[in-house]
């Protein structure tokens, strides 16, 4: 307790001797779309991307439909509305005139003013090695983390145990100029992965490196190394980062972005070869791709004395021995092309590509009976999107060969400058089939489910808004735990009140209801509904330029059946101090949480290092606290530091199997160093 006063009356007096503040926009973006995401998805690469258009801001008078969807915040009619409007009364002289076009009100204008500009950059872009050596933008992060309490993995066992130490390490150096050429390499170690493995003996468990040509004449973008692909609505072919349901309802109208380096540390989610988008007429644009990879699978003999594989690995850990027999056992090879027609008010596209493996998928379970089989897969997909006047149209619809259909469509309208809805629907058949799928749905993957969406944004006064959606789905096949046909829905509401740049406040309900496999014992299994619903309240305010607080209050209830009702609750204090004239910046959270049991557990979004992300799990009883602090150490130096407790009350063990811990603590430290030159 005098440790955390201390930290305290440091962190206080410190805000205490700044005038003004960092930008903390950023993070504020993440926050309300992180607690939408699953536990291990990896944002860094929209962080990243809202970095360097903060410091090389969007030319807003001579930009593109593609590099705006970058942003995310931005919605479909929005974008269109901009256009039209520059092609209307031509260049904006000044930011502000975007108050007078249709549906940017003051809080967009207000989120675009950190990464657009109306004046040319001043950044040459010519390219040649004196501009590229003079401009040319690098980065580099080295980072270090571990937990301190020793976990069972780390012991002397008999059996399975990690065969590294718990240390958690990263290299990441990142290289552009001008929006023109782009270069990175990312290495990293898990916990538990040992520093020098494989066959080759690498020194980082994972590799991931890329070379990229942007804007070079008709070719826009050739790729070498790692890449993703984001077209339409996710069906066909997405992958990386993308937008679910949030309270935002305009989000699940997807924003693509098309071909793009890969700069994560997500082990799975990328494609490993070369990529070109060329352009072949006005507006027209062709993408072809070609990607080798190796994945990781567990793999089982069948009677034909064969090897094959139900599912892959995705999680990228080499930690066991039984881990490690099943790296890179099996080989991807996917190409195939895109063609694509832009321009302010329409888009529409074509997708194919084939996957093949060098092992055949099978079947173990009556829930995976739909599931692929075989060694090949090929995919088609139309895409579109139109606006007219107020209303953006937009859907896909996909096919993979052999089996399944799939289609999304959706409307965004604006029924006045203040309410907005979206109207989607979604059937995606029981045997459509597609690896690299991240369209709107309930599930983790777009398949064996139908469904229909509807929300509203209204913008009550100037202070007040109102945000609210429902979504109906059905599964018409079994699931994992889920031996029948299903169904369920989900709701949320939530009421904003911000009335002043210093204060926001926000007040939100969510209920879901699912089926699952009853609990009981009985002699034929059926359904019970389980549903969840989360009560929260928040308060963020700014006691002056540089020092701001959060205030949240959650209660969560989980009720399966007929059986009890379990209750949960968080609550938590965070303090924020970005000062930008002392060296010293930080934040700090102190939280208390009570659960039932794992079904009742809270989550919450907690700050980090920077390009790194934490979902807290609060769950059990007890304590959780953490603290921030960036050091500038001079012009070009930044330097992390975290240390984050959990204290668990009524409890001898945290965790479980090989990351079980005997006590009732687990304490995380992370150090980072940034150098930019």
């Amino acid at each position: 307790m005098r440790f955390k006063l201390v930290l305290l009356l440091i962190i206080f007096s410190i805000c205490a001797k700044a005038q003004t503040i960092e930008d903390n926009f950023i993070k504020d973006l993440i926050e309300s779309i992180a607690e939408n995401l699953p536990e291990d998805f990896d944002i860094a690469e929209w962080q990243d991307r809202l970095i360097y258009y903060q410091k090389h801001p969007i030319n807003i008078n001579n930009t593109n439909k593609e590099e705006l969807n970058g942003l995310l915040f931005l919605s479909p009619l929005q974008i269109s509305n901009l256009f039209n409007h520059i092609k209307i009364n031509g260049k904006l002289i000044d930011i502000l005139e975007l108050q007078s076009i249709p549906e940017f009100d003051n809080t967009t204008i207000q989120r675009l003013m950190s990464f657009v500009t109306i004046k040319p950059s001043d950044l040459v872009d010519k390219l040649s090695l004196k501009n590229i050596k003079s401009f040319g933008h690098n980065d580099l992060i080295l980072r270090y983390g571990q937990v301190l309490e020793q976990a069972k993995g780390y012991t002397d066992l008999a059996g399975s145990k990690y065969i590294g130490d718990p240390a958690r390490v990263l290299l990441r150096y990142k290289f552009n100029y001008a929006n023109r050429i782009s270069a990175a390499l990312i290495l990293e170690k898990d916990a538990g992965e040992k520093f020098l493995s494989g066959q080759k003996k690498h020194p980082f468990d994972y590799q991931s490196a890329h070379l990229a040509l942007l804007n070079t004449g008709r070719f826009k973008k050739i790729i070498l190394g790692d890449y993703t692909m984001q077209f339409g609505q996710g069906l066909t072919l997405w992958s990386g980062f993308a937008f679910g349901k949030a309270p935002d309802v305009t989000s699940v109208a997807k924003k693509d972005v098309g071909l793009k380096p890969y700069t994560s540390t997500n082990e799975y989610s990328f494609f490993r070869g070369a990529a070109t988008t060329f352009n072949l007429l006005k507006n027209i644009d062709l993408t072809t791709f070609i990607s080798f990879r190796k994945l990781d699978a567990s793999l089982s003999i069948n009677e034909q004395s064969e090897e094959v594989l139900s599912t892959i690995n995705e999680t990228g850990l080499h930690r066991t021995a039984a881990e490690i027999l099943n790296q890179n056992s099996i080989e991807q090879k996917v190409y195939g092309g895109v063609i694509q027609y832009q321009s302010n008010d329409l888009s529409i596209g074509a997708i194919s590509y084939q996957t093949n493996f060098n092992k055949a998928f099978v079947t173990s379970y009556p829930y995976t009976l739909y599931n692929f089989t075989g060694k090949s897969l090929t995919n088609v997909g139309l895409h579109y999107s139109y606006t007219f006047k107020n209303f953006y149209f937009f859907g896909e619809t996909a096919n993979s060969f052999n089996s399944g259909l799939a289609t999304v469509n959706g409307a965004l309208i604006s029924l006045t400058p203040k309410i907005s809805v979206v109207l989607l629907q979604r059937n995606y058949q029981t045997n459509y089939h597609n690896f690299f799928n991240q369209a709107t749905a309930e599930s983790s993957k777009a398949t064996n489910e139908k469904g229909f969406y509807t929300g509203l944004n209204f913008a009550v006064t100037k202070n007040w808004s109102f945000a609210f959606y429902a979504d109906y789905f059905k599964f018409p096949w079994l699931k994992f735990r889920i031996d029948a046909p299903s169904q369920g829905y989900e709701v949320l509401s939530q009421l904003t009140y911000t009335p002043s740049k210093t204060l926001k406040v926000f007040l939100r309900y969510k209920s879901e209801l699912k089926q699952q496999n009853t609990d009981l014992e009985t002699p034929i299994n059926f359904l019970d509904n389980v549903k969840k619903e989360s009560y929260r309240g928040d308060i963020s305010w700014k006691l002056n330029k540089s020092l701001g607080f959060q205030n949240r209050l959650e209660v969560s209830q989980y009720k399966k059946g007929d059986a009890a009702t379990e209750i949960g609750f968080m609550i938590y204090q965070d303090i924020n101090c970005s000062p930008l004239l002392a060296k010293i910046s930080g934040n700090f959270r102190l939280a208390y949480y009570n659960t039932s049991s794992y079904n009742s557990r809270i989550y919450a979004y907690e700050d980090d290092v920077l390009y790194n992300f934490n979902f807290g799990v609060y769950n059990g009883k007890g304590f959780r606290t953490y603290l921030n602090l960036k050091y500038k150490v001079m012009k070009k130096i930044d330097f992390w530091i975290r240390y984050a407790l959990f204290v668990y009350q009524n409890t001898n063990t945290v965790g479980s199997g090989l990351d079980q811990i005997n006590g009732n603590k687990k304490t995380d430290i992370k150090l980072q160093l940034r150098y930019q030159f």
